[in-house]
């Protein structure tokens, strides 16, 4: 018997005949999507009934650790969709944490499997207990509701589902990455979410226009002034500032031609100043987005001539072979890897061509918008990315992979690697590591005695 139908046992609190009509009750809440009688963020007292079916449901955090994977091997896609369903009833709980946990597991289900038509039935209450806990919430449950958004979308893709969600959810976002009094994470959460909602759903042209400029507001707060040195330094905003302007740089990717070259004109000789910062985050943020709008610019015109060609690669060149003692040595590797890409890009065109395998496919990432789009929809998905790539027909569009491939159930079940192997390999990995390590230390010994 699967794991959430146990939970509809009765309670040892109650007596045998009242705990079994409680648990009946909660079955029928939750077959039937909605509470009685329950009143979100009020102070009244939950009933019985609402609050038999919470206890049915009391740690919907479970779903982020089992994950999908306990759903395909031990249940059914009506086990997942029954878990959701309590999932959805519960971001209407009185509880802040119960319903952080409810909008976690909706989310981690999103991003880990494909319930389109689940999702499409349900989209509304979603979106109203989405928009709830981002107007009424805390920071947290505001970050996990604007990640549900995102994903909710992606499972969606573009339509007349996706362009409600975002007009409903759309100015909510744009008022909490504006409000200084909010707090930076939750307003960088809200800059990624709201650039990739708007790049899958934006219908209008004047609103993706809007959303630019929102995005733009922000992120040029870091750019050098005239009067400050030649160091940027950072402030505790610029974790938002390397958000808003990747998620500007991303929704620069579907602007019309026209678009692109007036921003072009406007941040081409402005944004170089952020390689100075003294944040290597920004500072590789800012190198990329370089690299993409240099691309862009000789997509439109091949013979694209900047006019500060020299001093850029200078700058680029030093970053790329950049041996500062004061800076940290993980940081260091990390950017010359980044800018010896970015400086060939700029100076020769050229990109390192890195390939993505998922299942029996493989994708090709060639050229810096492709690589932007895939690594922003990496960050929301995680390791849900590459499920997606297989099955999401909206991604497959953006990256042109075509339909999804169909697999019958041996070719899948072939690929697969259980539980118990991948434990068992870890184990190996593990022994062996170990066993590397006593032989240098047993080598270093041998030498310290010799001397």
């Amino acid at each position: 018997m699967p794991k959430n139908k146990k939970r509809n046992t009765p309670h040892r609190g109650g007596s045998g005949g009242g705990g079994g009509s409680g648990a009946a009750a909660a079955t029928a809440a939750t077959a039937g999507g909605q509470h009685r009688n329950v009143q979100p963020f009020s102070d009244e007292d939950a009933s019985i009934e609402t609050m038999s079916h919470c206890s049915g449901f009391s740690d919907p955090s479970s779903f982020a650790e089992d994950g999908p994977e306990v759903l395909d091997e031990e249940g059914t896609q009506e086990d997942l969709e029954y878990k959701l369903k309590g999932l959805i009833d519960l971001t209407l709980d009185k509880s802040a944490k119960t319903r952080q946990a409810a909008l976690e597991g909706i989310k981690n289900a999103l991003a880990s499997k494909m319930l389109y038509e689940f999702i499409l039935e349900r989209r509304m209450t979603l979106t109203d207990s989405i928009e709830r806990c981002l107007k009424k919430g805390k920071s947290d449950e505001q970050r996990v509701a604007a990640s549900l958004a995102c994903v909710l979308c992606i499972q969606l893709g573009p339509g007349i589902e996706s362009e409600e969600i975002l007009k409903t959810l759309g100015p909510i976002l744009k008022k909490i990455i504006c409000d200084g009094t909010a707090s930076i994470q939750t307003r960088q959460t809200c800059a990624t979410c709201f650039g990739v909602c708007s790049f899958i759903a934006t219908d209008d042209i004047t609103e993706l226009y809007s959303t630019l400029e929102c995005l733009e507001n922000i992120f040029t707060k870091s750019y050098l002034k005239e009067k400050d040195s030649n160091v940027i330094c950072s402030t505790p905003n610029t974790m938002l500032h390397i958000s808003s302007l990747l998620a500007w740089t991303l929704l620069l990717t579907i602007c019309p031609i026209s678009e692109v070259k007036k921003k072009l004109e406007k941040h081409f000789h402005k944004l170089p100043s952020l390689l100075s910062c003294d944040d290597v985050n920004m500072r590789i943020a800012a190198g990329e987005s370089l690299a993409l709008l240099f691309e862009l610019a000789r997509g439109m015109e091949s013979d694209f001539f900047y006019e500060d060609m020299e001093s850029l690669t200078q700058m680029l060149r030093a970053l790329a072979t950049d041996g500062n003692k004061h800076r940290a040595k993980v940081d260091k590797r990390k950017q010359r890897s980044v800018f010896r890409d970015v400086l060939r890009a700029v100076e020769e065109r050229d990109f390192s061509t890195e390939t993505v395998k998922f299942g029996p496919e493989r994708m090709y990432i060639d050229s810096w918008v492709k690589k932007h789009t895939y690594d922003t929809f990496k960050e929301v998905l995680g390791s849900g990315m590459q499920y997606h790539l297989q099955s999401n027909e909206f991604l497959r569009n953006v990256f042109e992979l075509g339909p999804p491939v169909m697999l019958d159930a041996a070719t899948l079940k072939t690929m697969k690697i259980s539980r118990f192997e991948r434990h068992l390999y870890n184990s190996a990995a593990f022994k062996a590591r170990t066993k590397a390590r006593s032989k240098c230390r047993d080598k270093r010994a041998d030498v310290g005695e010799f001397f």
